[in-house]
Parts: structure tokens; sequence; C-alpha cells
């Protein structure tokens, strides 16, 4: 039945539905699709080339060690510099790399200041250098040759503690008088492998290694490689205690092992005192230098002292 509608009535008309205003236009960016490079190309995309590397220590003058018995390392100055740096690589004093001999010797060693640049030979490196090839290529003997820019270095492990033979020093040079950051002093000189020249001081802890030490190490007498600079206390007859500035590290260093031999050496010469010589290096570890000595000519110099593993690790430079 259809609804009943009174004529007077008229039958409601729909009513229009209200649509919400437009919307404002966004402000909000579209995402960003990425960008992405095709697998083939990244092919041929060059990489970092990534080092493992090992962190050591002797005395507490401490290196950063690399094997390159293969030859693939071709590290520029600048990256060496990197790698030794505090703040932004490893940190170390130096570095040190494994390389093939190119005669009878066992290995080959290169060493490299804390700037990049490199130097003939190190003491604490050295001994450093023998526990690690060793470690890379054990010894049967526990005694392993190699070679340095200052000639022929053979080692003797037993422990932690490493004696080196060391290359035939350089001749003494005899006190002369050097103005230098406002001071005179009487400087002695003798190469151990690299140049190093002797004060002897009466107050070690409260001489200003830096100032002086940076002042020696450029006087124009040195030139035009400079030197390291060692500040030496007598202990004993045959006890010294000793401070470092080092050349290419620009700064006091916890140890230097060629600076320890270079302090006993001239020690025996001005005072007579007789083999062994121990020496307390700022670290606070103790040193040895045995040397059989005729006037101021020194040969059969060995230097013993620890060399320790501190950690490993990989880097890309």
């Amino acid at each position: 039945m259809a609804d009943f509608i009174p004529k007077h009535c008229h039958r409601p008309r729909p009513r229009a539905k209200l649509l919400p205003p437009p919307s404002a236009p966004s402000t909000v960016s579209p995402p960003i699709r990425p960008r992405l490079t095709p697998l083939s190309l990244l092919k041929d995309t060059p990489r970092m080339p990534i080092l493992h590397f090992q962190k050591m220590n002797g005395a507490g003058n401490d290196f950063v060690l690399l094997d390159n018995r293969d030859g693939s390392l071709a590290l520029t100055g600048a990256q060496i510099a990197r790698l030794c740096d505090r703040h932004r690589g490893i940190g170390a004093d130096g570095l040190l790399l494994v390389e093939k001999p190119e005669a009878q010797a066992d290995f080959r060693m290169r060493y490299y200041n804390a700037d990049g640049r490199e130097a003939e030979m190190c003491g604490n490196g050295a001994r450093c250098f023998a526990r690690f090839v060793n470690r890379l290529a054990p010894a049967s003997n526990g005694r392993v040759t190699f070679e340095t820019p200052a000639g022929l270095i053979s080692a003797t492990l037993r422990g932690d503690q490493v004696s080196l033979g060391m290359s035939q020093p350089g001749p003494f040079a005899h006190g002369v008088e050097l103005d230098a950051a406002g001071q005179s002093r009487t400087v002695y000189s003798i190469n151990t492998g690299v140049p190093h020249a002797v004060l002897l001081v009466d107050d070690l802890e409260g001489t200003e290694v830096h100032p002086l030490g940076a002042a020696l190490r450029h006087h124009h007498h040195f030139q035009p490689r400079g030197t390291n600079v060692n500040f030496v206390r007598q202990l004993g007859p045959q006890d010294l205690a000793i401070r470092t500035y080092e050349r290419g590290v620009e700064a006091e260093t916890l140890a230097c092992g060629t600076g320890v031999v270079a302090s006993a050496l001239t020690i025996a010469v001005l005072t007579g005192a007789e083999s062994p010589i121990r020496v307390l290096v700022k670290g606070g570890d103790t040193m040895q230098v045995d040397f059989f000595r005729t006037a101021d000519d020194f040969s059969q110099v060995i230097l013993t002292g620890p060399a320790d593993f501190v950690f490993e690790g990989e880097i890309t430079v």
C-alpha cells in the first residue's frame, strides 16, 4: 500500500550534502627516493685498503707494526703520520714495516717516525720488531737477524726481554758549548744508529726538556738532519736516569733505545764506567747496555729491555 500524503503537504526534498572546504596545499615535500648505484658500477669503485696491524711498546715507546713481506704496501708519509696520530689514527711514536731481506738476514726492518719520515734505526722499535717477526715466523733458537739502514741487527729473545746486537756506533764527539733556548750548555754527541746529543744535568725532573730539547734538535750545529737530545743524571757508577726529546716525534717520549745506548756510552767515556750500565727511562723501565770499549771506540754493544704486545686490529687508510 502506498504511503498517504496529504495534498497540502509536499514530499521533503533531500538535503544537499555539505562538502568539506578544500584543504590547503601541503607544505611537506614528498619523500626523496635515493638513487641506487648499479651493482655493475660498484664493482669498479676503488676501495680503501684495510691494514691489519699490531700495536706494541718497548719500555713505553710505542709503535704500529705492519707485515709487508709481500711488498703490497706503499704508504705515503701523510698516511703514516695519520696512523701514528693519537687523535685520528692508532697512535704511536713510530711505525715499523716488516719486509723481505735483500741479503742474508731473516728480515728487513723499515722504521718511520710519527711525522712520516723514515729513519735509519730505532732501538726500542727494533726490539718490538724482533718479537713481532718471531710471532710471524718463530725462530727455533730464539734468535733473529734483520737489515736496517744503520746496518745488520741481531736479536735474542727471552720471554718479553729482547737483547739487540747494535750496529757499530759512530765516533764520540767531546763536549762543545752551544747556545740554545737562552742557555749555554756543554753538549756531547754520538751516533748509535741515529744521531744523539747528550747533556749532563743535576736536576733531571726539573729540566725543561721540551724547549731546550727542541732548540738543540734544530740547532745549526746538527744540521741538516738534526739530532735527538738526551738529558742524563748519573745515579751511581753504573746507573743512570735519562729523559729524551726525540727527533721526528718532536716531543719527549717515555723511552728511546738508541738514546739509552748513546747516554751509557757517553758516561763510559766521561767517567770510565764499566759495562754493563743500567739506564732508567721516563716510562719507569730499566734497560741495560753491555759493551766492549777501547779508548773512545766501542764494539759489541748490546741493548736489553722489554718489548710488549698491546693490541691488534684493522684500520683503513
